[in-house]
């Protein structure tokens, strides 16, 4: 198993550090509607539980994993159950990031598009996090990356970086490294 624990950033307050765990696939977790809620893992004999938002897409990279297969999953420690003791592990799922020992959270190939922003995009924090181009492609961008691009809905973008597919198949969906001819630059340390 391995993993990256949370810690305590420099201001001492808690820093809830993404864990990145591997083990086999065991199955999804549904909801009593009937719906897939999270999945388990047994990461080297502990099992350990990923619980999604409620976005109907986190089950979405689950749709060709087979129990058994070795996944990488990504996700925050979840609060204590305040009731009791936790049967096992449990975090909040924020990707899937391997599947048999291939990295998958660039998500694709290297992608292009090129359009006219017809409308923005938010984190579920309400933080601007990409564009919606005419041509049916979301280009993402960080929202601490974003801010600083100065981009309004009209203006003409061409992005590359990481594409894959966009569940609704109505396009693709960019994870920007280029826009509009200059590096999308990290925000520094």
């Amino acid at each position: 198993m391995k993993h990256e624990p949370s810690n305590k950033n420099d201001k001492g307050h808690q820093d809830h550090r993404v864990w990145s765990i591997e083990g086999r696939y065991e199955h999804p977790i549904y909801s009593p509607e009937g719906g897939i809620e999270g999945v388990m893992i047994d990461a080297d004999g502990v099992a350990a539980q990923f619980v999604f938002g409620h976005g109907p897409d986190d089950a979405t990279p689950f749709g060709k994993v087979k129990p058994g297969q070795r996944v990488t999953l990504e996700g925050v420690e979840a609060k204590p159950w305040p009731e009791g003791e936790d049967a096992h592990a449990v975090y909040q799922f924020k990707r899937l990031a391997g599947i048999d020992g291939k990295d998958v959270r660039e998500g694709g190939k290297p992608a292009h598009a090129k359009g006219k922003a017809i409308r923005m995009n938010y984190a579920r924090h309400g933080e601007a996090n990409g564009v919606l181009l005419d041509s049916g492609d979301f280009i993402h961008v960080r929202p601490d990356r974003f801010s600083g691009l100065g981009i309004a809905i009209g203006d003409q973008i061409e992005a590359s970086g990481p594409g894959r597919p966009l569940t609704d198949g109505s396009g693709h969906v960019i994870d920007a490294v280029e826009l509009n001819g200059k590096r999308v630059e990290k925000k520094p340390d």
